[in-house]
């Protein structure tokens, strides 16, 4: 296992040195069965003590939460809120009329405009975050399609997960090791889902802060955290 261009695999949490070692699967399909994916490709790797992160993205495009966006209309609202959307280098996010007509469908029309109107109030107080916390429903790990996307999801929307802590919890059960399923890109990390309260998410982010998984040419949706002895 080598680490993906322009990572390391090592990284120093709390005075303790763990290992990221990506995992390369097949391009992840609804058709997939993420538990199938997961004995497949990380399975031979495991070992005691080990914990398996994943990418929030497979586990939704396994679910069927991908869409093509030709066949995504955005309403009159989603329009509107678009353009109030800070645009990030680093993923789509509700950037995009289809991404965020997503999160309308996902959240409800009046959640969405209650999580608008509370941003617009607090910003001037130096809140951030705020829209997100309202809205909830896991809106912040919607995605659109990028440029450096693989192939056919650069022309998808998709949602966040259903149920990553249920998940989580189903495959830690199959592998016998701890799972994370996480966002992350290379801003910092949000855990999405985890089979054990133990893993704290201050850990997962320390130790996801440089985002050591590749999905473009890399397809490395899969991370081996291991600590070394």
């Amino acid at each position: 296992m080598e680490p993906n261009s322009g990572k390391k695999l090592e990284i120093l949490v709390d005075g303790s040195s763990w290992q990221r070692l990506p995992v390369r699967t097949h391009i992840i399909t609804k058709d997939d069965s993420i538990a199938d994916v997961v004995k497949k490709y990380a399975g031979p790797h495991l070992q005691s003590g080990d914990m398996l992160f994943i990418s929030e993205r497979i586990v939704a495009i396994s679910q069927g939460r991908a869409y093509p966006i030709k066949d995504i209309k955005p309403s009159w609202l989603a329009k509107l809120l678009v353009k109030f959307v800070h645009k990030s280098p680093y993923g789509i996010g509700l950037g995009s009329p289809w991404t965020m007509e997503l999160a309308i469908r996902e959240a409800g029309a009046a959640r969405m405009l209650l999580g608008a109107a509370a941003a617009v109030i607090t910003k001037p107080f130096g809140m951030k975050g705020v829209f997100y916390r309202v809205v909830g429903h896991d809106v912040n790990a919607i995605d659109g399609p990028c440029d450096y996307t693989l192939p056919p999801y650069n022309d998808y929307a998709k949602l966040g997960p259903a149920k990553p802590m249920k998940v989580a919890k189903e495959l830690s059960a199959a592998i016998g090791h701890g799972v994370v399923i996480i966002d992350a890109n290379d801003l910092g990390a949000n855990v999405l889902g985890k089979s054990n309260p133990d893993i704290t998410d201050n850990f997962c982010k320390a130790v996801f802060k440089d985002n050591p998984l590749g999905q473009s040419k890399e397809q490395t949706p899969l991370c081996i955290v291991r600590k070394v002895a």
